[in-house]
């Protein structure tokens, strides 16, 4: 805004902020300087104006701790239940019971409505037992073709009819098991979904990299399944 006599509003400000010593030399102008308070229109002075502004501040910033806060009891909370998942495969004593005991700790620790797990690469030993059955070759290729989990809406998926019960499940998570339990570099040797009711639960949009962690525990785990090499 252009001031008459072609001074701005800029010009001034320019002014006061590299003149410090004018409002101790005009005092009363100061003291005077009424301004509209940001919670009303009634007029307030420059002191007041400031104490407000510095009130919206301190609850700005304690809104950021609680949140702050809030985020960091979360985290511990998921890092206790990481804790104890991977504690219940530890001490899995039957390499037999071991992905019965997984899924069951996975679903209690992370309220998962469903889950179930299949292996295609387990020891010989293992053959006859129910989660190395039911896997296509088509569910097979496709696990080996996920860099990443899956999680989206439930469009029929081969793995939903794992679950107990599967007509309930509107959205999956198809998180791969690899003989190397870290990243994406064994081969895919089995599958473990998870469904919900939620169609919201497992969405196309959520972040993927804890449930990448679950599959890496996971993994590590069932190695004692796999054949020795």
């Amino acid at each position: 805004m252009t001031i008459q006599g072609g001074i701005t509003e800029t010009d001034i400000a320019n002014y006061l902020a590299n003149t410090p010593g004018f409002f101790e030399r005009h005092a009363d102008l100061l003291a005077s300087i009424q301004l509209t308070s940001p919670h009303g229109q009634r007029a307030v002075s420059l002191q007041q104006r400031q104490m407000e502004m510095l009130r919206d501040r301190i609850k700005g910033l304690e809104q950021r701790i609680m949140e702050m806060i809030r985020h960091g009891s979360e985290n511990t909370a998921i890092a206790d239940r990481l804790h104890r998942f991977t504690r219940a495969i530890l001490l899995a004593g039957s390499p037999g019971a071991l992905p019965e005991v997984l899924v069951a700790s996975l679903q209690h620790e992370f309220m998962i409505p469903q889950a179930a797990l299949r292996l295609w690469g387990a020891d010989e030993a293992f053959a006859a037992l129910p989660f190395t059955q039911g896997a296509s070759e088509d569910i097979r290729s496709f696990t080996a073709s996920l860099g990443v989990p899956y999680c989206g809406l439930n469009s029929g998926f081969e793995p939903v009819a794992w679950l107990a019960d599967p007509a309930t499940v509107m959205s999956v998570a198809l998180i791969p098991l690899r003989s190397a339990p870290t990243g994406n570099r064994g081969a895919a040797v089995g599958l473990l979904v998870l469904g919900s009711p939620d169609p919201t639960r497992y969405s196309a949009e959520m972040g993927t990299e804890f449930l990448q962690r679950i599959g890496e525990v996971a993994s590590a785990g069932l190695t004692r399944l796999l054949p020795l090499t």
